[in-house]
């Protein structure tokens, strides 16, 4: 059973970044053009997962009341977290750092990665034809989030190079997850929906404060319309595999 595992939580994290890879075949002049509608994209399935996945998986485990006081002292904790990252690289309130959604989203990305491998794990030793239903759940929804976060690394300066290797870091968070699950899951499935309730804050809270202030520099309606399309297409991915699925 710890095989079966470790064998598709790896194929998960391998599964939802070769999505993000397939964005390095196309030339730079079109990855170029390419960015801002992923960017629009990734709002939308960050605020998806949010709101339709890492809330109402919490409100079925926890007592509403709790998790939503956990969501909003997630976002103020993300809040102080991105001022100390600015304020600690630059003390000019105009500096280019200003706006830098990269670190918080591989750390959302860590949280959610990780209650994958947990979720994963939980299905395993359900059974394994469901472990294995799950798994490959997994990979579906999270390849347009990877597309997506790849897309908001490059768009904050990140190299090519840089962004795999987070996003990579980022993806392996899904087997400590599984392990930790497997061997320890009784003490984890408690702390399961707080770290569920944190993911979405942090996903509310870059979708919020980070991208969609940017989307806003393109101000024509042509650009409105295709920002506000992608952006439900982003929703609607989540929503095809957490409420169709």
């Amino acid at each position: 059973m710890l095989l079966w595992i470790i064998g598709f939580s790896l194929l998960g994290s391998i599964g939802a970044l070769a999505g993000a890879g397939l964005f390095l075949l196309f030339p730079e002049k079109i990855r170029k053009n390419l960015v801002p509608c992923l960017v629009s994209f990734a709002t939308g399935t960050l605020l998806g997962a949010a709101f339709l996945g890492m809330i109402p998986a919490g409100l079925e485990q926890a007592p509403a009341i709790v998790i939503m006081m956990t969501v909003l002292a997630g976002i103020v904790f993300f809040f102080a977290m991105e001022k100390f990252l600015l304020w600690h690289h630059c003390h000019d309130s105009h500096c280019e750092v200003h706006g830098n959604a990269g670190p918080l989203i591989l750390i959302g990305d860590a949280f959610h990665n990780f209650v994958d491998g947990v979720v994963i794990a939980a299905a395993f030793l359900t059974s394994i034809p469901l472990g294995v239903a799950t798994a490959f759940a997994v990979i579906a929804h999270e390849v347009p989030q990877e597309i997506g976060d790849f897309a908001i690394l490059l768009d904050n300066g990140y190299e090519r190079k840089q962004a795999i290797i987070l996003n990579g870091l980022s993806a392996a968070a899904t087997l400590p997850g599984a392990l930790a699950a497997y061997f320890w899951l009784g003490e984890l499935h408690a702390a399961t929906p707080y770290i569920l309730a944190l993911s979405a804050a942090s996903f509310i809270y870059i979708a919020i404060a980070d991208l969609i202030p940017g989307l806003h520099r393109q101000v024509t309606l042509a650009d409105a319309l295709q920002q506000l399309l992608l952006l439900l297409a982003g929703i609607g991915t989540i929503a095809f595999f957490h409420i169709g699925g």
